[in-house]
């Protein structure tokens, strides 16, 4: 129930801690699961202080039991131990502090974790975080790699001297994070985020050498895994060797079975590329040799033709046949020009001797009236007096009708 209090009339902090711990006592005994972070047994002491941790989350709560219940697992417990505890909630009043008492603590075992990391398998493969369609491809060549690894490492001597070896330009942004035990999840989450977020970075490589199983339990944590599905830079896992398989490598774009093999994966073999970059250029080689040997070939053969030896005989044909059309053209246009003339001349004696100046030249005359009219009856001549004009073949006179030609 709320209390009721005021400015005026405040609880002292001892009635305070007095009612949490009240309410704190109600509760009752529960099991807890976490990883030891620390672990004080001192000589002759009857209590045994833990620390136990949420590896996923940045939560701690404090642990005490008596030594007889602790003296039990003692010589499979140690710290970064994951272990399944039965406490009772208690408030420390004078220090205002919450703990666990507990009566039983029991070790999780390799086959209770295998079984929860094939459940969270199974739980982040149906939100599709390890679908092929969301791998992004490696760059040929980074430029910048980020590296997270152990300080001072064989996995990070591994990576670097590898891809030194293969690449020697090749350019590396480390980030040095523990790798196992209680703080690893969270500082390898951080390094990933900040080379993430380095827009030089290409590629970011996640490395650790060998281990057990409960060794390698951060980077199947689902804090870790959901961390790397959002990276916009491809990830590469190399966790471990070959029979190792975290969660990591699954959510990861590509999976390396060592270092070594992530060394190899991430850049190129600057010997080998000058092989292919070789091999290619004496491929090149022998296709432009082979196409100027094809074409010499052709264009020999096309000078062995007679028309390229003699290109003028060709020429000197032609010229005869067209000088023989020409001749013939001429001899066929005489012939018909000369039949055109002889048919034109014999028209034209037809003409002449059926026009009217031919019939005057021998002595007839066309008599004309005044007004043109051509006489050609006595009637027409007129009466006594009327003029004429008489055509001859040398010219025309005037005539005048003596008698009136219309009487008979």
């Amino acid at each position: 129930m709320a209390l009721n209090t005021s400015a005026e009339a405040p609880l002292p902090v001892g009635e305070v801690s007095r009612l949490i711990g009240g309410w704190i006592d109600r509760l009752g005994a529960i099991w807890v699961e976490g990883q030891i972070t620390q672990l004080s047994r001192r000589p002759g002491a009857g209590v045994v202080f833990l620390t136990l941790r949420d590896p996923s989350h940045d939560i701690s709560v404090s642990v005490t039991c008596f030594r007889q219940v602790f003296d039990r697992i003692a010589d499979v417990v140690s710290e970064g131990a994951r272990v399944v505890v039965l406490a009772k909630p208690e408030w420390y009043a004078p220090r205002g502090q919450l703990s666990l008492r507990a009566t039983d603590i029991r070790p999780v075992g390799i086959g209770e974790l295998l079984v929860r990391l094939e459940q969270l398998k199974k739980s982040l493969a149906a939100e599709g975080l390890f679908a092929l369609d969301r791998k992004k491809p490696l760059p040929f060549l980074p430029q910048l790699v980020g590296l997270v690894c152990g300080r001072a490492s064989a996995a990070e001597r591994d990576v670097l001297e590898n891809a030194r070896r293969r690449w020697p330009a090749v350019r590396f942004e480390v980030r040095n994070t523990a790798v196992q035990g209680v703080n690893a999840v969270a500082q390898v989450v951080q390094a990933v985020e900040e080379l993430d977020a380095l827009p030089e970075v290409d590629v970011i490589v996640v490395a650790r050498g060998g281990g057990s199983v409960e060794d390698l339990l951060p980077f199947s944590d689902e804090q870790l895994i959901r961390a790397v599905a959002g990276c916009r830079t491809p990830v590469v896992s190399a966790i471990g060797h070959e029979p190792d398989s975290p969660l990591l490598d699954l959510v990861a774009d590509l999976r390396a079975s060592t270092p070594t093999d992530a060394a190899k994966k991430v850049v190129p073999d600057v010997g080998e590329e000058l092989e292919r970059v070789r091999q290619l250029r004496d491929r090149a080689l022998r296709t432009v040799r082979g196409i100027l040997d094809r074409e010499e070939r052709g264009l020999a053969h096309a000078l062995g033709r007679p028309s390229m030896e003699h290109p003028q005989r060709l020429v000197d044909e032609r010229e005869a046949e067209v000088d023989a059309l020409v001749g013939r053209s001429r001899r066929v246009l005489g012939h018909l020009l000369d039949r055109a003339d002889s048919e034109l001349a014999h028209t034209r004696a037809r003409v002449v001797s059926l026009s009217p100046a031919a019939t005057l030249e021998r002595g007839y005359a066309v008599l004309q009236r005044p007004d043109g009219h051509v006489v050609r009856s006595p009637a027409e001549a007129g009466g006594p007096g009327e003029p004429l004009r008489a055509r001859v073949s040398e010219g025309e006179f005037t005539v005048r009708v003596d008698v009136d030609a219309r009487e008979p």
